[in-house]
């Protein structure tokens, strides 16, 4: 029973918006053009260069969160379907770390003010 309630404490929770600088800024609409950008929330993970809107997600054993997705690039027709993994920063226990399911890390971000 506790090791459950530890892995339920160190889950993900995305109610409130996370991003890097660009992406908190642009929360609410696009305020501020930035090559460089990241959002995520419990619905969505937008990019400079794409939007995926989410599907479905699953919490892990290890604390993560994979979610599956559907994205749109710039300048592409149509919709790709691809998974994420969402975890916390091994430097920093307050940040996110976004990865695809290459391995190809997005970035960390920081829950918006």
């Amino acid at each position: 029973m506790l090791a459950a309630g530890q892995a339920l404490a160190a889950g993900i929770d995305l109610s409130k918006p996370y991003g890097d600088k660009y992406g908190c800024i642009n929360r609410n609409g696009q305020k501020v053009y930035a090559d460089k950008m990241l959002l995520l929330t419990d619905k969505e993970l937008i990019t400079a260069a794409s939007a995926c809107t989410f599907s479905d997600s699953q919490s892990q054993a290890d604390g993560s969160l994979v979610v599956t997705a559907k994205c749109e690039a710039d300048g592409e027709e149509g919709q790709s379907p691809t998974k994420f993994t969402i975890k916390r920063s091994a430097k920093n226990a307050k940040k996110l770390v976004v990865a695809d399911e290459d391995g190809t890390v997005y970035g960390e971000v920081s829950r918006c003010r």
